[in-house]
């Protein structure tokens, strides 16, 4: 199936996109469209002929436990309204702990890397079944950027998107800034990794921006699409012409002059660089991925794994415990796993931190306007001690109840906003200790 060039399609440059010159098609990401609401401006998209993929964020395929039904049908639901010819996820993990590890579950609210491990394959091959068999439309799962390493890895990344395509019959979405972030922040090579992969099994490319600071590059989406990036896609269509590829740009958005203009350099660049490989006939892709047909049940992998459809639940539970581990030491303080970089799990750990900060702001936009130039302090304060165990909106409650119970802010006029904020939200259920957040908050009021 061809898509051709498109980009990611956000709120806010919905009319930027719709005036865009010679676009094929877009993708939403998944979580962040109702299907009884669609956007006017999808709506008018679709009319037009103009396909749109949705791209999930919060399964986490990679985790131990088994996908959730509830997430799996809610994707299929968006996929269903918006008539859409396949849905891409990550090759990541997003929560881990709770009942399989009996400890408390956590949400990294990230994407994080799986361990390339045969155990971790195994699970990750499981999950995409499960999900393979409750979605409507084939399933494409992409290569994640990473600031850390897992130790001992037994794959290269690769050969663990080769296992998992041969086992699974799963496309690929290839995200070539996520391949040159891995070159500087872990010295993977990405011609390499392209070597490695099945690239007959790639359903579309993503292109984004990003920046290096202090020797990391880190996967912005808000900055323009550098030559590095764009070299790791021309090194990938002298190898295969991908069916369709799309230009990402989450944040600072620039004027829609400026994005036409990108993506027509994106545009050149496909056009240009086809090798002899990428020039021939697709039937070669067609006939070895089309079908998307699994190894045999008795295959075993290099490690004498079998590699068939049973479950393995010493495998989940052994990667459940690692990841847990790696999590709590991520967003909780805990020490850091044996074999992991701590100065690296520091970085990671900040950025963690900050990324829920920007989000909570963008899902609760009062709660900066109360507290000003105190939110972003006051957050990452909080952040320390206050693993996120749910999603961002509550998240954003837990941190106004944190406030509340501690005294803060220590402005009466912010406090008495925060606590009418945080009155209008929590309902007539308040969440975990009730009485002393009540108690606060009826507290503030009086003091008006």
């Amino acid at each position: 199936m061809e898509l051709g060039i498109g980009i990611g399609w956000r709120p806010e440059i919905a009319d930027a996109v719709e005036g865009l010159p010679g676009l094929d098609w877009v993708e939403v990401v998944a979580e962040n469209v109702c299907p009884g609401h669609l956007p006017a401006s999808l709506t008018r998209l679709r009319s037009r002929g103009i396909k749109i993929v949705p791209h999930g964020v919060s399964l986490g395929l990679g985790g131990a436990d088994r996908p959730s039904e509830q997430k799996l049908g809610d994707l299929a639901e968006r996929v269903v309204a918006l008539d859409s010819p396949l849905v891409t996820e990550h090759i990541a993990f997003v929560r881990a702990g709770g009942v399989l590890t009996a400890s408390p579950q956590l949400e990294a609210g990230h994407l994080l890397p799986v361990p390339r491990t045969w155990d971790a394959l195994k699970v990750l091959c499981e999950n995409v079944r499960i999900a393979q068999d409750l979605l409507p439309v084939p399933l494409a799962l992409e290569n994640i950027a990473a600031l850390i390493s897992w130790p001992d890895e037994e794959l290269t990344e690769g050969q663990f998107l080769a296992e998992l395509v041969e086992r699974t019959g799963v496309g690929l979405l290839i995200d070539v800034a996520n391949l040159h972030t891995n070159h500087v922040n872990r010295g993977e090579d990405p011609a390499k990794a392209l070597d490695e992969l099945p690239v007959e099994a790639i359903r579309y490319v993503h292109v984004a921006g990003g920046v290096e600071r202090g020797g990391v590059w880190h996967d912005t989406h808000a900055h323009p699409v550098t030559e590095p990036v764009l070299r790791v896609l021309r090194e990938l269509r002298s190898r295969v012409a991908p069916p369709g590829v799309l230009l990402e740009r989450d944040d600072d958005f620039p004027p829609p002059e400026e994005l036409a203009a990108e993506l027509e350099t994106v545009r050149a660049t496909v056009v240009m660089s086809a090798g002899p490989a990428a020039r021939a006939d697709g039937d070669a892709r067609t006939a070895r991925a089309g079908d998307g047909v699994r190894a045999a049940a008795e295959t075993t992998d290099g490690g004498g794994h079998a590699t068939g459809r049973e479950e393995d639940p010493g495998a989940r539970e052994r990667v459940g415990i690692a990841q847990a581990s790696l999590l709590s030491a991520l967003v909780a303080g805990t020490p850091a796993p044996e074999g992991f970089d701590p100065r690296r799990l520091r970085v990671q750990s900040r950025a963690l931190a900050a990324k829920r900060a920007d989000v909570v702001a963008k899902v609760a936009p009062e709660l900066p306007e109360i507290l000003g130039t105190d939110y972003r302090p006051a957050f990452l304060a909080y952040a320390k001690c206050r693993p996120m165990q749910a999603g961002y909106r509550r998240d954003a409650l837990d941190f106004a109840e944190q406030l509340l119970v501690t005294g803060q802010p220590a402005d009466e006029t912010a406090r008495r906003l925060l606590t009418r904020w945080w009155e209008e939200r929590a309902g007539t259920h308040p969440p975990r200790r009730t009485a002393r957040i009540v108690r606060a908050a009826r507290a503030a009021l009086v003091r008006r």
